[in-house]
């Protein structure tokens, strides 16, 4: 099983993002690479990512920008 990020802007289209992921073996390790990069993919066009464990999306749209994280909660 691999544990993948789908990166998009504010509007759901697909972006690529500026520091490239990898497959990761557990949700864990993925959480933990997109606390690490946040803030770079955000700056660098990433509004909001979804995790994927193979083909079934676990969450998403998160939001990566803290103001509106902020709002809905």
């Amino acid at each position: 099983m691999a544990w993948t990020w789908r990166f998009e802007k504010a509007d759901g289209t697909r972006t690529a993002p500026p520091v490239e992921p990898e497959d990761f073996p557990t949700q864990g390790d993925a959480e933990s690479w997109l606390g690490e990069v946040w803030k770079d993919l955000a700056g660098g066009g990433v509004d909001q990512v979804h995790l994927y464990e193979d083909d079934a999306k676990i969450y998403g749209p998160m939001s990566l920008h803290a103001d509106q994280a902020e709002s809905t909660g």
